[in-house]
């Protein structure tokens, strides 16, 4: 698969088969996403990966989590989106949340099956493997641009591989949860984490396709 066509088929998918990644690719891969760019070459991600019976205790201590902050915890490290999001930013988060549920046959008025299938976060959407990323907490905004060129070189990666990703800023809410159990220490603070695994080709929300912004929408070329 080369490139160009990794990102085409890179989708957010939420819904997984059991059937475990295997240990070599996800080794090769992390490895591999190193050679992403990074301002001064700092390379500032630290990744844990979280699968097999270190998994299965990690879903246990969510369920926990969840009974007591069902809404995340009361201190996070950051907003996901600004506070006073507008248009046309806000228009594209809401649109990708109605066509979502519209995929999934769940009408706005459900706010029960809604709130059900955004906690299918905290089960990584059955994903039999996890990836965490924290950061050192001197880091600023360029080296966060950096975790994001890291995160999506590792996502086309996995997906050259036939292996399916959803990247989740859900995590944010439960920083010491999931620093808790991954023993991070206080020097880094959580940026975000990723589902991996096999899609389930059967499962409707696989069938959900986010739109994208027409290329004038964001893009002007100055003598090309």
């Amino acid at each position: 698969m080369d490139v160009s066509e990794a990102v085409a088929r890179r989708i957010s998918v939420r819904a997984f088969l059991e059937r475990p990644v295997p240990g070599e690719i996800i080794h090769r891969v992390i490895a591999e996403a190193a050679r992403a760019p990074s301002g001064g070459n700092l390379q500032p991600w630290h990744i844990d990966i979280v699968a097999g019976e270190a998994m299965a205790r990690f879903r246990a201590m969510m369920k926990d989590v969840l009974a007591e902050h069902p809404r995340g915890e009361p201190e996070r490290e950051y907003s996901v989106y600004p506070p006073d999001l507008t248009p046309p930013y806000s228009d594209r988060r809401f649109d990708v949340g109605e066509t979502m549920y519209a995929t999934m046959g769940i009408v706005r008025e459900d706010k029960k099956a809604r709130g059900a299938w955004f906690r299918r976060n905290a089960d990584f959407f059955g994903a039999p493997m996890a990836l965490f990323c924290t950061v050192d907490r001197q880091m600023g905004p360029p080296q966060w641009s950096d975790l994001g060129m890291y995160l999506q070189t590792v996502m086309l990666l996995l997906q050259a591989e036939g292996v399916s990703t959803c990247a989740q800023e859900y995590w944010s809410a439960y920083p010491r949860a999931v620093g808790k159990f991954l023993g991070t220490p206080p020097e880094r603070m959580l940026f975000t984490g990723i589902a991996i695994g096999y899609a389930d080709p059967d499962h409707p929300a696989n069938t959900h396709r986010a739109h994208r912004a027409a290329l004038a929408d964001f893009a002007t070329f100055h003598g090309v």
